[in-house]
């Protein structure tokens, strides 16, 4: 496939006379042609930066966005725009396939630059590039059965068949960086395509895992390096938000190929639990971002009763007492600190404090039993 769209691309430069590059629709490089030329201006610091980053900054994106390409049927010329670094105008060709943009096709502008003629040959090499790349779309949202299993089997030569199974629907994608994105719940009456969330590799629908009451949307998402993990977070709020206010999203950490899909599933769970249980954290949290949820979430994967000695604090009619624990614990025991974020005088805090310890049997004075409380009070909010 990818020879494809380098094929498709030399095309285009040869019938406009100039290098063109191929980016899709969240301006991630595809295929660029060659810069055999002696003018250095055919390399501009944009078009470099493209080819050795695989992607442009958000500066240039906007930019070239402000121009209306994502609406464009045609070609667009865009002048140059000192101010987000691009410093030479330019020609973009949409890349689009059944009214959906699904990438653009970028040549520096010159002058005479080509004819309408050559131009509307050009585009019809984009159309052909838009079915490719509208292919690779279907293709991603196949997969939801092979991600399905592979998220759900057991261990042992259940799970080796599904990873397998996934690694060829997959293809040479199989091997890059991805992350894992879990949406809890998932209530839609059918599965996001790809088309809705262009950065991802499959996306399936799958039952809860334990401790879970409701469905759970599952994506995996392809990334260009792990120090740019935004197409991840990007189709973590989208599905989140198709999943309704309610929903709760969490991200993995980065991994290369699926011979840690498990543990990145695992993880993703477990950061939209912690976006659930701690609104501060969401609605879209990352596992690397969720602190103590970290362990809490790892200690077992079925729900739990809480300790015996915080049943009675976290009656309904103690939450007043709870929730100044838990700010008090949070807040590293500091008095002041917390009777100012709870509003209340410092005697007040005190009194409370002590109705705590009555009600626990547990010493605040005790760094054990501190920790005790605090991990009994955040586990009760999974």
């Amino acid at each position: 496939m990818k020879g494809d769209y380098q094929e498709l691309v030399d095309e285009i430069s040869g019938l406009l006379s100039a290098p063109a590059t191929l980016e899709n629709r969240d301006f991630g490089l595809i295929a660029f042609g060659v810069h055999d030329s002696d003018d250095d201006t055919a390399m501009d610091p944009v078009r470099t930066r493209s080819i050795l980053t695989r992607r442009s900054t958000s500066a240039v994106r906007a930019f070239f966005e402000g121009f209306g390409i994502t609406r464009a049927t045609g070609p667009v010329r865009i002048p140059a725009g000192p101010e987000a670094g691009v410093h030479l105008s330019r020609i973009c060709l949409p890349v689009r396939h059944r009214g959906v943009v699904l990438g653009y096709v970028w040549l520096l502008d010159t002058v005479p630059g080509p004819t309408d003629e050559r131009l509307a040959a050009a585009m019809d090499v984009a159309d052909r590039i838009g079915a490719l790349l509208a292919d690779e779309v279907r293709a991603g949202a196949d997969l939801s059965r092979e991600l399905g299993a592979a998220l759900t089997a057991g261990h042992g030569w259940q799970r080796d068949m599904a990873l397998t199974a996934l690694r060829e629907a997959l293809g040479a994608d199989a091997d890059g960086l991805h992350a894992v994105v879990c949406v809890s719940p998932w209530t839609a009456d059918d599965t996001p395509s790809a088309r809705t969330v262009p950065s991802a590799a499959a996306l399936t629908v799958v039952a809860p895992p334990a401790g879970h009451d409701a469905l759970c949307l599952a994506a995996l998402v392809r990334l260009r390096s792990p120090d740019t993990p935004g197409p991840a977070d990007t189709a973590a709020e989208r599905l989140r938000t198709a999943a309704g206010r309610d929903a709760t999203a969490g991200v993995a950490d980065p991994r290369r190929g699926l011979g840690e899909l498990a543990d990145a599933w695992h993880e993703a769970v477990s950061a939209a639990r912690a976006a659930a249980a701690e609104p501060r954290l969401g609605p879209v949290a990352r596992w690397s971002g969720i602190g103590p949820y970290r362990l809490l979430t790892a200690l077992s994967h079925a729900p739990a009763g809480p300790d015996p000695s915080v049943v009675a604090l976290l009656a309904p009619a103690h939450a007043e007492l709870a929730r100044t624990a838990e700010t008090f614990l949070d807040l590293a025991g500091q008095a002041s600190r917390t009777a100012a974020e709870l509003g209340i005088h410092r005697q007040t805090l005190y009194y409370r404090l002590s109705r705590v310890q009555q009600l626990t049997g547990l010493d605040l004075a005790s760094g054990e039993d501190r920790l005790l409380l605090h991990m009994a009070l955040k586990r009760a909010r999974l």
